[in-house]
């Protein structure tokens, strides 16, 4: 009898290891829902959904994408952390994911998930003033906070990319901004368009409308030259602040999902980013479908979260108001 059971118990392990293993090679086999950490509009959540047309093509199942935002986009990154390890739950973010430990919101970073790629590159990272602003460049914002500091009043928010962009921009230049939370990119524009601030941190692609309306003007972009896709305006570097930022888009499931699912999945995104129809798609928001696998995009995310504590001090002392947004 007890032969028997022993028999019958590893005859259902094996049964148990098929069918995971069948599961695996089928991957996948329903819809994989995507969480992007931030709210709709804004370029997380634009680049998810241009990427995610491709991947279902290629794929052959829906990519559904759910945006949950709040606290700098921790709420999001949670959520997939906590889902279940098998593959139909990932996060699409940014280095906002870096800031999030730094300030404590969190007490995990990136390398608690299963990394399956970048397929994102924004080197348009940019600083934009009202077009009646009397800033016309970084220089000018410079000279007015050396010669009031704080009067110059810069939105960000907390935990994100713009945040320590701000601070290094103070620390770099030696100046003192008014740095105020005044929420994510759709609320950022909407202050700036009220002039309820000076300037806003933002991707060029998102507001390049405003730009060509004559509305915003971009008085610098963190690059190491000049972006081709607005010559005429200078980087920071160039106006004596030795900045550079480049916000990459990453794939992440939750620790411990099967390596054979997040290689597929990486390889889908692979392709994907090869499609010169999804370039175009992208590049008319001057962004780049560039695709980093998982070994590389470690060691690349690795280099550029080395960079980011480098501002750990200024980032965890900085007190950063919240400041309400009056529509126009």
């Amino acid at each position: 009898m007890k032969s028997i059971l022993k028999f019958t118990a590893l005859a259902l392990m094996v049964l148990f290891a098929a069918t995971a293993l069948s599961a695996q090679s089928n991957y996948p086999t329903k819809a994989i829902q995507l969480i992007v950490p931030a709210g709709p509009g804004g370029d997380t959540d634009l680049n998810c959904r241009l990427v995610a047309k491709y991947l279902e093509k290629e794929l052959g199942q829906p990519v559904v994408i759910v945006n949950v935002n709040g606290a700098g986009g921790s709420l999001g990154t949670r959520k997939v952390k906590d889902s279940a390890p098998d593959g139909y739950t990932a996060v699409f973010f940014h280095p906002s994911m870096v800031l999030n430990k730094i300030l404590g919101l969190v007490e995990y970073g990136w390398s608690d998930f299963e990394n399956a790629g970048i397929g994102v590159l924004d080197n348009t990272n940019i600083f934009v003033v009202n077009a009646s602003s009397p800033y016309k460049s970084v220089t000018d914002v410079v000279n007015a906070s050396k010669a009031k500091p704080g009067s110059v009043k810069f939105a960000t928010e907390t935990g994100g990319l713009t945040h320590i962009q701000a601070l290094a921009f103070e620390a770099e230049a030696g100046i003192k901004m008014n740095i105020v939370d005044v929420g994510a990119a759709a609320q950022k524009i909407v202050a700036l368009l009220g002039k309820q601030v000076d300037v806003i941190g933002i991707s060029y692609g998102i507001i390049k409308d405003y730009v060509a309306s004559g509305r915003f003007r971009v008085i610098g972009v963190f690059a190491d030259e000049r972006n081709s896709n607005f010559p005429t305006v200078p980087t920071f570097k160039e106006q004596g602040v030795d900045l550079s930022f480049t916000k990459f888009f990453f794939y992440l499931f939750p620790k411990g999902t099967p390596q054979d699912i997040v290689a597929k999945f990486s390889a889908a995104l692979g392709k994907v980013t090869s499609n010169p129809d999804l370039q175009a798609e992208l590049a008319k928001f001057m962004v780049s479908a560039t695709y980093i696998k998982p070994a590389d995009a470690v060691k690349y995310m690795a280099g550029q979260e080395a960079m980011y504590y480098k501002y750990k001090d200024l980032i965890t002392n900085s007190k950063i108001a919240k400041e309400e947004v009056k529509k126009e």
